[in-house]
């Protein structure tokens, strides 16, 4: 009761941002969470099956070597951080609902706090995305380099393109779209803040 007689004290801009921050930080961190989780398992399930084996052939390529998860996993580590800063976003609005006016943030350490939360979106979407192309330069090329007949006595299989690929695909569509949510919803909140 006492809570809701000390947020009725405050401005009415306050209460919004607040509300704001509160709303988007904890759908950005579950799905963010979510999506992140979803990710990491597929990729510590499909990678250690992907990378050819010592046996394999030289000229067999997957979509589970080379640069294409290397940023994929970077793309997932700010991911991470992104789902922590996400999580900030709801303690500066328990910050902001403070009745003590030396407990809460100003205005510029807010937007402070999201720009910094969508550059580390940004800069984990930019990694998914090289991560893509990547992944997705190996997986034409297994294509090409598939033979047009399968009469021959020996086929190598590590030319085709196998499921596990196409998992190591899956896990970094997550991560995008789990930076893409981050990003959105900062933009959001910038708009909220600077309209108050």
């Amino acid at each position: 009761m006492t809570n809701q007689l000390d947020t009725d004290k405050l401005p009415a801009a306050v209460q919004r941002v607040a509300f704001a921050l509160r709303t988007v930080g904890w759908v950005s961190f579950w799905v963010q969470l979510v999506l992140a989780v979803v990710a990491a398992i597929i990729l510590l399930f499909a990678i250690p099956f992907a990378i050819p084996s010592a046996t394999a052939a030289a000229n067999s390529t997957s979509a589970g070597t080379g640069g294409g998860v290397f940023f994929a996993i970077c793309g997932l580590l700010v991911l991470g951080y992104s789902v922590f800063r996400a999580f900030r976003f709801t303690r500066l609005s328990k910050q902001l609902r403070s009745p003590a006016n030396a407990v809460r943030p100003k205005k510029a350490d807010t937007i402070k706090q999201v720009q910094l939360t969508l550059v580390s979106n940004l800069v984990g979407m930019l990694l998914t995305l090289v991560g893509a192309e990547a992944i997705s330069g190996t997986l034409l090329a297994k294509s090409l380099a598939q033979p047009q007949a399968l009469f021959g006595a020996a086929v190598d299989v590590g030319r085709f393109i196998q499921p596990l690929d196409i998992f190591v695909v899956l896990a970094n569509t997550h991560a995008t779209v789990a930076h893409f949510v981050g990003i959105v919803g900062t933009l959001w909140l910038l708009d909220r803040i600077h309209k108050q």
